[in-house]
């Protein structure tokens, strides 16, 4: 086993392409030519060297109908949410913050710096702070991705805040998108998959 496979699949060896079962091989066909270069243009890793997969890609092979199913509502959520991007990695962060999910952080990290947050801001949040930079509505966001992240509630008070600015249709994109990441984030924790070095 190469030092690739004992430390980037966690707990699970990296799937080899070439053992795969038809729908796994389907998924990881699809994953290669959609996940793995959004990845990768994102500035990180989503397979090895070998052309293995990486992070949750690499566990969703166990469960290829179900995995399947779960990135359709992940491509729904991003293509049809009212959300600017820079809310949606606020989002994100804010829940890997409470995970603490390795591969989660390091993957946001990059991606909320593509759409304009500084380095300051992306460590600040994936530490579980708020940083001074956000806007009123994404500060707003981030207390809504918190509350339902670590009190499992939203109150009346947040809850009128942020229906004021994101109506309840942009509150809705919040709560799928903090669910979508509480599954990413506990499929990564499960399997302990790291951040590649």
């Amino acid at each position: 086993m190469s030092t690739d496979q004992r430390t980037l699949g966690g707990r699970l060896p990296l799937h080899n392409s070439e053992a795969l079962a038809p729908a796994q091989r389907k998924l990881f066909d699809q994953l290669t030519t959609t996940a793995v270069p959004w990845a990768e243009g994102a500035g990180l890793r989503g397979r090895t060297e070998a052309g293995q997969l990486i992070g949750p890609f690499n566990p969703a092979l166990l469960t290829p109908d179900i995995s399947s199913a779960f990135f359709e509502i992940q491509s729904a959520e991003e293509n049809h949410t009212s959300l600017s991007e820079r809310t949606r990695q606020v989002v994100i962060l804010t829940v890997g913050a409470v995970w603490q999910a390795p591969y989660e952080l390091y993957a946001h990290r990059a991606v909320g710096r593509q759409t304009g947050l500084s380095e300051q801001a992306v460590r600040i949040l994936a530490q579980g702070a708020v940083p001074n930079e956000l806007t009123d509505a994404e500060a707003v966001a981030h207390r809504v991705a918190r509350a339902l992240s670590v009190g499992h509630g939203v109150d009346d008070g947040l809850y009128r805040q942020a229906e004021a600015v994101f109506g309840t249709s942009g509150l809705m994109d919040i709560a799928v998108l903090a669910g979508i990441y509480h599954t990413v984030c506990a499929i990564l924790t499960t399997f302990a998959i790291p951040a590649p070095s």
